[in-house]
């Protein structure tokens, strides 16, 4: 997988993780990743309905010692 870019929202609280990952989306090109780490549990149901929204793909999605992974395809 070939991650163009990380964002950092660990600590951060509904609804900042995904306005935080939309304004990163918005400065990628179509087929490139996006990994997005978070600490916010709400960001389980709210990132992937997000992603959906727009027609984006979790190409994969993990949770290591409380932090969760998405990595996003850009549509």
């Amino acid at each position: 997988m070939d991650v163009i870019k990380t964002l950092d929202a660990k600590g951060l609280s509904c609804p900042m993780p995904v306005v935080k990952t939309k304004k990163a989306m918005d400065t990628m090109n179509t087929g490139e990743i996006l990994e997005v780490l978070a600490t916010d549990k709400g960001a389980l149901s709210d990132i992937p309905a997000w992603a959906n929204a727009g027609g984006h793909t979790i190409v994969e999605q993990k949770t290591e010692d409380e932090v969760i992974y998405f990595y996003i395809q850009k549509a």
